[in-house]
């Protein structure tokens, strides 16, 4: 089968288009034709191997652990193994595994659903890490409730423009913050209002939020915090910054360590692929209420320019490799 493949970190240039046999099937695993997988930010940092920190924490110290990188898919179930009880060959399906730059893909039983009915591959495949991210940011650590004001940082990108969807769905009232060019973009999906940030300052004191979400930002913390209500809730998603060792998580860390003596709540994530979140995810999306804003597509062989793309940070949405 084709699939993009890594034998060493660097930069998109490590990355090559050829032949590997197709991966062996476990017993709690599905052999999956891959239609469609999603490109997310922490693509180019584990391609990269930076920061050091995600090489110490399992994904390889001299070189990738997994070498056929990806992990949002959707397609078709080919085969499945003895273990398996909730699907069976020819289903549709959508979820997480490793190595969804290929033709086809093993995945584990627990980490795909049925693919939305409203959906197609393409839309399928931009939901689940980006959304998970959005959902556990927004319920399991901002606890946001109907009637909240809550600022979502980054609100045209992949986590931003379903975080916009699911606060709406939550109850809350939306701000998003984003570029010019991308405001009729975060406006049409449902936000409140929107802030550009080339013109205006959402910490200038006129306005205070009960819940924000930074999504992979560089904004200081003492700038976060002065756009939070007295007793608000500060979640910090990702982030990204130059150093080698830690990038942008400093940041969270030095959150986590400052939360104790505030009034404020500083949240850090790092999200989950969990069965239950993405039955959820489905059923919301088939409900109507959050469907997936795709900036464009790439065929499997242009996946070195899909991860510069998204790297360089100017997609609307999400970006989608098609298979």
């Amino acid at each position: 089968m084709k699939a993009i493949v890594q034998e060493t970190y660097g930069s998109t240039e490590v990355l090559e288009f050829t032949d590997v046999d197709k991966p062996a099937l476990g017993g709690g695993e599905l052999l999956v034709r891959v239609h469609a997988a999603g490109v997310d930010p922490g693509v180019w940092h584990l391609m990269t191997g930076l920061p050091y920190l995600l090489r110490i924490m399992g994904f390889g110290l001299r070189v990738p652990k997994v070498r056929i990188r990806g992990s949002d898919l959707a397609g078709r179930v080919e085969a499945v193994g003895n273990d398996v009880t909730r699907f069976q060959p020819g289903d549709e399906v959508f979820g997480t595994c490793e190595g969804s730059f290929a033709e086809y893909a093993c995945a584990r039983e627990d980490k795909l659903a049925s693919k939305p009915v409203n959906l197609t591959y393409e839309q399928a495949a931009a939901v689940p890490i980006s959304a998970f991210t959005a959902l556990q940011g927004l319920r399991d650590q901002g606890r946001v409730q109907p009637g909240q004001k809550v600022l979502i940082i980054g609100a045209a990108g992949g986590v931003g423009t379903f975080a916009v969807q699911l606060a709406k769905a939550f109850g809350a009232e939306v701000t998003g913050v984003c570029s010019t060019a991308k405001a009729d973009l975060v406006r049409s999906i449902g936000a409140d209002d929107v802030i550009d940030y080339t013109r205006d300052d959402f910490a200038d004191g006129t306005r205070h939020y009960d819940l924000i979400l930074d999504t992979a930002g560089n904004r200081s913390l003492s700038h976060l915090r002065r756009g939070l209500t007295p007793r608000g809730t500060l979640v910090i998603v990702g982030g990204e910054g130059d150093g080698r060792w830690f990038g942008g998580i400093d940041r969270l860390l030095r959150a986590l360590i400052l939360a104790p003596f505030l009034r404020h709540k500083l949240r850090g994530l790092f999200s989950t692929e969990r069965q239950e979140d993405l039955q959820f995810l489905r059923q919301i999306i088939e409900d109507g209420k959050v469907a997936p804003v795709i900036d464009r597509t790439y065929p499997l062989n242009e996946v070195p320019e899909a991860i510069r793309y998204v790297h360089q940070g100017h997609a609307r949405g999400k970006v989608v490799i098609t298979v």
